[in-house]
């Protein structure tokens, strides 16, 4: 039970002291410390501490008095006792009116009552009050051990430690990825996960809750909504954490008043208990996502020897091999660009990274269970690699409806977020898995070079785009595209004209100069320089219907595949 400001002025020794102020508020008070104060307060008082004074400097200069009074009730103190019959005869009426103004308890003393016998009192109470909290979080602390070795699930050592402390729990990765949680409403698990990737928890600025309360440096705390989180690290042997407890106050609680020592105690036990525990699923899960990770991948890449191997493993890992699947790819284009406004919060591009993946997961498992369809995932070499049930039905519809959820859901969460995929065709087996993989790297490959990025490209779209590539990686064929582009491209870059932009209008309208006019927003007679220009320069007619054949060829074949090693 917490000594309060009530309690203190009911012992036998301060019969005769006096409440001037804040009289309906002494029960509230709690009581941690207590000190003596003179002139200057500065920083020397801590929270929930009662001080002792004897006003010294302060009789006769009220204006002192009350900034003094004032130091003291800026630094949250519980109540100030003011010696009366040396250095001060009367507390002045300003000085009284100040601290009723502001519910601070004033009380006068009887200068024949020793400071040294209400500090004896106050701390032997103190002290009986944390020996009984500290027996008291010892057996907690001890039945926190037997749930752990008793092999409990983090929701039911959740529970206890709830009870314990009379406040709900969220229990975390590094990362604020939720362990453990009970109670809470949709609505504030939603405001969690915003806060979450917008960097607001985990609390990573190295500040202390209370500069001046040694008890309370090692917690932080923020504000959710009209919430008070306050956090605990869950430390690893190398002082890393490894995770946290999260303790949702009420709204109508402060941190400091909430932060006993008993509770104090046991949120240290409990971050002991479950940083044990996370170390031992850690490497669980760390373990199984590995596993089923490379195993995603040996699949994609034609790892297995036999099929018999890869069915058995799928079944050890929960994988249903049986199922039909098609493959997409998907490459997050501005990942660099979001960590460097963000990464004062993390640690690395790392942490940051793996954070930004995990919860990208979470939609896409999110979007599987809506459209009731198995998948295998994993994030390697810069990619989400996806293989997706394919309804019996339909091959790319499935895929689309997948898609657009995903990316609905992340426009919400992640806004920022810009990732280009690639479908792949269903190829049927087993064996048609590592073939459904190369066809969505060959769509992503070419939907980023033709399309741009961010944007989805599905394998039988790029028929043409394929023949273009092929072409763009024979060398004769290379050598004649640059003789015949290399001049326009260099123009472009001295005039900044745009000549090969110019002849791609001019063909996909047929060679209608009017309409491709319009098109580029240019007059006529200007278009016809244009197109006068690229004649010159290229050798080329664009009346000949080969010539036109042979540059329009050159300019698709350019862009598919040989751009960047003419520019």
């Amino acid at each position: 039970m917490q000594l309060t400001v009530d309690s203190i002025i009911n012992y036998e020794i301060l019969e005769k002291a006096r409440v001037l102020t804040a009289k309906d508020f002494v029960t509230d008070r709690t009581v941690q410390w207590i000190s003596v104060m003179e002139m200057p307060v500065e920083n020397f008082v801590r929270q929930n501490e009662v001080v002792l004074t004897t006003a010294i400097g302060c009789h006769d200069d009220i204006e002192k008095f009350e900034g003094f009074v004032q130091d003291i009730i800026d630094s949250n103190a519980s109540a100030l006792m003011i010696a009366i019959g040396r250095h001060v005869f009367d507390i002045p009426t300003e000085v009284i009116e100040l601290a009723e103004q502001q519910n601070f308890v004033i009380i006068e003393l009887p200068w024949e009552v020793r400071f040294s016998a209400i500090i004896e009192e106050v701390m032997r109470n103190i002290n009986d009050t944390q020996y009984k909290d500290r027996e008291k979080s010892e057996k907690v602390q001890q039945e926190l051990l037997k749930l752990i070795l008793g092999d409990t699930d983090l929701e039911h050592i959740s529970k206890y430690i709830q009870r314990q402390i009379d406040c709900q729990l969220l229990i975390t990765d590094r990362n604020g990825f939720i362990q453990a949680k009970s109670g809470y409403t949709q609505d504030f698990m939603e405001k969690w996960k915003n806060a979450v990737i917008q960097g607001d928890f985990p609390i990573r600025r190295q500040a202390d809750l209370v500069n001046n309360d040694p008890m309370l440096r090692k917690f932080q705390a923020s504000a959710l909504g009209d919430r008070m989180i306050l956090q605990i690290p869950v430390l690893q042997v190398s002082e890393d954490p490894q995770g946290y407890i999260f303790v949702v106050l009420p709204k109508e609680i402060s941190v400091v008043s909430y932060l006993t020592h008993y509770r104090v105690a046991v949120l240290e036990h409990a971050a002991t208990t479950i940083s044990l525990w996370l170390s031992r699923e850690n490497a669980i899960e760390e373990t199984k996502m590995s596993l089923r990770s490379d195993f995603v991948q040996e699949v994609a890449t034609g790892g297995f020897i036999s099929a018999e191997k890869a069915f058995s493993r799928a079944k050890l890992l929960g994988y249903n091999l049986d199922l039909p699947y098609i493959c997409l790819v998907g490459f997050p284009e501005n990942f660099k660009e979001m960590f460097e406004k963000r990464k004062q919060d993390y640690h690395s591009y790392t942490q940051w990274t793996e954070s930004m993946i995990r919860y990208i997961e979470e939609e896409i498992y999110f979007a599987a269970q809506s459209l009731k369809r198995e998948i295998m995932i994993t994030y390697q070499g810069n990619q989400l690699l996806i293989y997706l049930e394919k309804p019996a039905d339909t091959v790319y519809d499935n895929a689309i409806n997948f898609l657009d959820l995903i990316d609905r859901r992340l426009k919400t969460l992640l806004p920022e977020v810009n990732i280009s995929w690639g479908i792949g065709d269903y190829s049927e087996g087993f064996q048609g898995l590592p073939e459904s993989y190369q066809h969505a790297n060959i769509a992503l490959d070419i939907g980023r070079r033709k399309k741009g990025k961010g944007q989805r490209m599905l394998y039988s779209d790029t028929r043409i785009d394929r023949v273009l590539l092929t072409l763009a990686q024979n060398e004769e064929m290379k050598g004649i595209i640059m003789a015949t582009i290399q001049p326009l491209v260099e123009y472009d870059k001295q005039r900044n004209m745009d000549l090969i932009g110019t002849l791609k209008s001019y063909n996909q309208n047929h060679g209608n100069v009017s309409q491709a006019a319009r098109d580029l927003s240019l007059h006529r007679q200007s278009l016809l320089y244009r197109l006068r220009k690229i004649e010159s320069l290229t050798g080329h007619s664009l009346i000949d219907p080969d010539d036109l054949f042979l540059l329009d060829l050159s300019i698709k074949t350019w862009e598919i595949g040989v751009a960047e090693n003419i520019n």
